[in-house]
């Protein structure tokens, strides 16, 4: 057992399946799909672990990189199962979590409920001191306040605290002695978060929720990072753990669970990393990432080969639609993020009839555990995947390479429990739950295009995820795009999105100064203690100064706007102008207009320390589309549209496209996935195994 070469291994946990890609030092990858364990999640990634090395034929030992991307933080918070966190503030500014930015996502509804803080009032405590907004102290810190607030911590027994004192994003100087005291007054251990280490930047309530959330997610992620380590190591696994970040980039599991406010979107993140990588390579620069699993779709915006970011985020919404116009559905944390719309939309996305005999799909899931109907594990709610069997696009025997057997006389008649409710024939209401959840998922696809200023007809789809290339043609006509990919793996793609993922730390700070009045050796100085905080995280994931890169980049906006945009800075000598025609370029871009004329403030500015990780999208060309072709093709009865004729359908693999196109309709099974070809569609694969499919628009 073993071999000369070294392995990464990817990890990606889903609501319903745990995801694992093996990719071995000749770039050959293997994955291998398992239920989640959702009881225990590191259960099931040890199941899984132990089939693939074995029949990888590897040795733990011979892993030197493990990536995860994990749902921990988020469910965390959606679950409201976190830490018993306290907050230390600046006298007078114990409400700043209640107050918030005072935006509603619901217009016009008086009697919208915002969520509640996560720290009650009674555990929010005040110290008195008081920072200029220059890093100047106006009112020294009273330490007999914060004895006082120690003392009042130990008899709540809380947990964790987040300390954020006004200004301190100009000077840390009093948040660093309050944590100094806790440390020596306290006997217990707590989860420490301080607002100027995770986020130095302007906005009070953005950095105290940001801080808040971090010190709240803390400990069940630190706990959960803590025991996966434990048993990796017991299993003989000696790599290094990296954690996917919410914005792309991978950190070492201890940066994970001191921040773990970063990896709140860590699974989302892997599957558009892996999309844009693709997209790139087949010369696409403009696409649509649709992921859809087992209990979510998630779609993001990739334009010239990058996905779009923001630093504008709410956590606790249930179903996340980024925008600057809704706000205040969740908790904001103002740290980098891949723009992704996320819906409660996957394939045990539960079917039901409302009071007034609307058909809804989701959000709430079956999970893992009891799983559709059709698993035949003591689900009985109609779902998705089962509407998906009865319509005759889901292999009826079994999914997952046969690792997990069907019911499907179980699922139809869950599903005809509902069809029952509407007065419709069974396979019409299958295909209203087909019809109902694209329509959902066409949604999140316009949150990310049509609601950012982009036309969704000038992109292509790229759809994976274990139930994403079964929707996405539907999706796709209705927004009148032409094509769609689906990727070889397309099933666990996140997961080999985990190994194309750049190791990745942001370092920022704020510097509120009018640009033309700004000093360039000002800035340089920033610039260069910034670089050297971020070369220092890489360092201690072993990453050395030759094997990383910096990026540089400021926020700017007009004199008098309450946002700013980001511009990239060269790597060379910088200029004030080249600045600002930036900033005004990127102005345009984004809004259609700009004042060249009017005056400019620089906010904040930002390094970003990198390290390739090296992988690239054509490794994917190692599995599906390269092998034999199916011996014999099934026909399965399928049904499309609205009119419901039954269709006698071929069952083909991936390989038997190779060498020209087909019409459909078609159906793709593959080990992780199934891609639905409907009639007025057709299908080839390209020359590295991805899945091209053309969509006819009518006139």
């Amino acid at each position: 057992m073993g071999e000369p070469t070294l392995c990464r291994l990817g990890i990606d946990i889903g609501g319903t399946f745990t995801d694992l890609v093996l990719m071995r030092g000749d770039a050959s990858i293997l994955i291998r799909k398992v239920p989640s364990t959702t009881d225990d999640y590191c259960r099931g990634i040890l199941l899984g672990l132990d089939a693939l090395l074995a029949e990888a034929g590897v040795a733990p030992s011979d892993l030197e990189l493990v990536v995860h991307g994990t749902t921990v933080a988020t469910n965390t918070i959606l679950e409201g199962r976190g830490a018993r966190t306290a907050l230390i503030t600046t006298r007078g500014f114990r409400d700043v979590l209640e107050m918030r930015r005072l935006r509603i996502p619901q217009l016009y509804n008086l009697q919208y409920t915002p969520p509640k803080p996560l720290v009650p009032r009674r555990l929010r405590f005040e110290v008195a001191e008081r920072m200029g907004p220059r890093g100047e102290i106006w009112e020294t810190l009273d330490e007999t306040s914060v004895f006082d607030a120690a003392d009042r911590l130990a008899a709540a027994d809380v947990e964790a605290v987040a300390i954020a004192l006004i200004n301190s994003y100009a000077n840390p100087e009093h948040e660093r002695r309050v944590a100094a005291i806790l440390a020596s007054r306290l006997s217990n251990r707590l989860h420490v978060t301080l607002s100027s280490d995770l986020v130095p930047e302007i906005r009070e309530y953005e950095r105290t929720s940001t801080a808040v959330v971090n010190s709240y997610i803390g400990p069940t992620v630190e706990a959960y990072l803590s025991s996966l380590m434990d048993r990796l190591r017991a299993a003989g696994v000696r790599a290094p753990l990296r954690v996917m970040q919410s914005n792309g980039g991978v950190m070492g599991a201890a940066a994970a669970s001191a921040k773990p406010a970063y990896i709140i979107e860590s699974g989302p993140a892997a599957g558009v990393i892996a999309a844009a990588a693709i997209a790139r390579r087949i010369g696409l620069p403009n696409v649509i990432s649709l992921d859809m699993g087992g209990t979510t779709a998630k779609t993001a915006l990739i334009e010239n080969g990058e996905a779009a970011k923001t630093t504008e985020y709410e956590v606790g919404a249930g179903i996340n639609l980024s925008s600057r116009l809704v706000k205040g559905g969740g908790h904001s944390v103002k740290l980098p993020f891949i723009d992704v719309s996320e819906i409660g939309a996957g394939g045990g996305s539960i079917v039901s009839v409302d009071s007034i005999g609307a058909l809804k799909v989701g959000p709430r899931s079956a999970g893992a555990v009891p799983g559709p109907a059709g698993y035949g594990q003591g689900g009985t709610d109609a779902t998705f995947t089962d509407a998906m069997i009865v319509l005759g696009y889901i292999n009826p025997r079994a999914i997952a390479g046969g690792s997990v057997a069907l019911r499907p006389d179980l699922a139809e008649a869950a599903v005809a429990g509902i069809a029952k409710q509407l007065g419709l024939s069974t396979i019409a209401a299958a295909w209203g739950i087909y019809a109902v959840a694209a329509a959902n998922m066409t949604r999140a696809v316009k949150a990310v295009s049509t609601y950012r200023g982009r036309d969704p007809r000038d992109f292509a789809l790229i759809a994976f995820g274990g139930n994403g290339p079964t929707v996405a043609i539907e999706i796709a006509r209705t927004l009148g795009m032409r094509q769609v990919i689906v990727p070889p793996a397309p099933g666990v793609l996140s997961a080999f999105g985990l190994l194309c993922a750049d190791t990745e730390y942001v370092a920022s700070r704020t510097l509120f100064r009018r640009l033309a009045n700004l000093g360039l050796e000002e800035l340089e100085d920033v610039l260069a203690a910034l670089s050297r905080e971020a070369r220092a995280d890489l360092a201690r994931d072993g990453v050395t100064e030759e094997e990383s890169e910096l990026v540089r980049g400021v926020e700017l906006r007009y004199s008098g706007q309450a946002y700013e945009l980001g511009v990239a800075l060269p790597s060379g000598q910088i200029n004030l102008e080249g600045i600002a025609a930036a900033f005004h370029a990127e102005h345009e871009r984004t809004y259609g207009h700009c004042s060249p004329g009017a005056p400019v403030d620089l906010i904040s500015v930002k390094v970003i320390g990198r390290s390739p990780a090296g992988v690239s999208a054509g490794a994917l060309s190692s599995l599906n589309g390269h092998g034999p072709r199916a011996a014999k093709e099934e026909i399965r009865i399928t049904h499309f549209g609205p009119d419901l004729r039954p269709q006698d359908t071929p069952i083909l693999t991936r390989p038997a496209l190779r060498g020209g196109s087909r019409r459909g309709p078609l159906v793709i099974e593959e080990y992780d996935a199934t891609s639905v070809i409907p009639p007025d569609c057709t299908a080839s694969v390209d020359l590295s195994g991805n899945l091209i499919i053309g969509i006819e628009q009518p006139q």
